[in-house]
């Protein structure tokens, strides 16, 4: 079937896409999935970096609190980004920013890839420190660059490659880290320093690249360098009905930056940081990675081998990228609204019967196959509805002065809900079984009752247009008072 026009994108625009996730979300992406394959030559490497310094082995208690912590603070590093990310990319521009960004990843791989001739463990921890403030900044601001960057009819595909990015990053950490790459006992300082190559791409290819259009017009007040910049991303033309909607927006909002206390107490924009909570910062709660830390356990009794687990990781990220790559021709077509409430409502419906399957799993020889079908299919359906959509929705949700500020809440959100769930969920997991999935089965169901009454649909509109959709939502009382005054 042929593309029409409205689906291919210009030449500049996809290239910056392409160089934006190679140093943008993919860094996090990879970090998510890099850390499993290595961890138990790192714990030894702990053990034996502390016997040899105090002539005792780490009792097993505490090397797992080592280890707990290396994962884990990374999120905490990944919300010391998040909370930097808007004051960043206001003082210094989006592509500075993102450029700068790319130094904290670089050092990150040196602390990581001189840690074991330095003989230090603590060198590991810090490293994962500094990838997450990277991915934290990364994270936030590769979605509002690109986001900026696109023409209102290609809004949608081009900010869903920021899923995307996330999926191949994933997916590239299960590849790099099979035991006939880079996942021997003697290579991961190597394996654990790989964010160089893409944070070096990104540093020699971004500056080719201008600096986003809306940025440009509306926090600089630069006509001419926001039409240079379109021009070159969008192709020839005038472009005077975008210029014309970023300057409405301007002149309606002004162009004073506004803080995260602004977001919570301007009633103006109440339902869009509600939208924002409940969608993007909660999405934690959705229980993909719930799923993924039982698919270990359902492929072994599927009678897969733990030796040949890792592959079959890499055909869940293979599944997920697949179907990401799906929803951007979808999304501005189908549109944001139908593909969040109709997936989340299918994803609600997968963890029902997931929670069956395995609580069946020991009793029959059948369910531990299904609940490996039914993994499958719950990755295919995240990357087809929130996976793209949550990447899409803070753009168009907030104009330009309250963008940052919705960025750095969302962002802190995401993170503190990666950190607690990787915390609480194996004790969850360990009181519950598999009925832990009902926490995450109800915020699937909430999700798709809200898509479906309250979200304003914002495929194919301008800010102004969506901001009116929410004024609707955020001063209905007042109008509902006018009504009952006049009568």
């Amino acid at each position: 079937m042929a593309l029409s026009t409205s689906q291919v994108l210009p030449l500049n625009l996809s290239l910056l896409t392409l160089v934006l996730g190679i140093g943008g979300t993919f860094q996090y992406g990879l970090h998510i999935s890099l850390i499993n394959s290595p961890s138990k030559h790192i714990q030894r490497f702990m053990n034996s970096t502390w016997e040899r310094r105090y002539g005792a082995a780490l009792h097993p208690d505490t090397l797992m609190l080592f280890w707990s912590m290396t994962v884990a603070i990374y999120s905490i590093g990944g919300l010391l980004g998040s909370m930097i990310v808007g004051t960043l990319a206001v003082k210094f521009g989006r592509k500075k920013t993102q450029l700068y960004n790319n130094v904290v990843a670089l050092l990150g791989a040196v602390i990581m890839c001189t840690s074991q001739v330095a003989q230090s463990f603590e060198m590991v921890i810090l490293g994962r420190v500094i990838y997450g403030i990277n991915a934290g900044v990364s994270l936030n601001l590769h979605t509002m660059y690109i986001g900026e960057c696109a023409p209102q009819s290609k809004r949608g595909m081009v900010t869903v490659s920021v899923s995307l990015a996330i999926a191949m990053g994933k997916l590239m950490g299960f590849v790099v880290g099979l035991r006939e790459i880079l996942g021997g006992e003697e290579l991961w300082p190597y394996l654990m320093s790989v964010s160089a190559i893409p944070a070096l791409i990104q540093m020699a290819t971004l500056p080719l690249f201008p600096e986003s259009p809306r940025y440009l017009l509306i926090d600089k007040g630069d006509k001419d360098g926001c039409l240079k910049a379109m021009q070159q991303l969008w192709g020839p033309g005038e472009h005077q009905a975008e210029m014309e909607n970023m300057l409405a927006e301007r002149k309606a909002v002004g162009d004073q930056v506004k803080s995260v206390k602004d977001l919570l107490m301007d009633r103006s924009v109440r339902w869009q940081m509600i939208s924002l909570v409940l969608i993007c910062g909660a999405i934690q709660l959705i229980g993909i990675n719930a799923v993924y830390f039982y698919a270990y356990e359902v492929f072994q009794n599927a009678g897969i081998s733990s030796n040949d687990a890792p592959y079959v990781s890499v055909g869940i990220g293979i599944t997920e990228m697949i179907t990401i790559v799906l929803c951007g021709f979808l999304i501005d077509r189908v549109g944001r609204k139908s593909l969040m409430w109709v997936n989340c409502t299918i994803l609600a419906v997968i963890l029902t019967l997931l929670t069956v399957t395995l609580s069946l799993q020991n009793s029959y020889t059948w369910p531990p196959y299904v609940s490996s079908v039914l993994i499958f299919i719950f990755t295919l359906t995240y990357g087809l509805g929130p996976a793209g959509v949550t990447c899409v929705l803070p753009t168009e949700l907030f104009v330009q002065s309250y963008r940052p500020a919705a960025y750095a809440l969302s962002g802190g959100m995401l993170w503190v809900g990666l950190f607690v769930i990787g915390l609480a969920f194996p004790f969850i997991e360990e009181a519950m079984g598999p009925f832990c999935f009902t926490f995450f089965l109800v915020y699937c169901i909430s999700v798709a009752v809200y898509s479906f009454w309250l979200l304003p649909e914002t495929k194919d509109r301008s800010m102004m247009e969506i901001m009116e959709s929410f004024n609707a939502l955020n001063f209905r009382e007042d109008k509902n008072k006018t009504i009952c005054t006049r009568l």
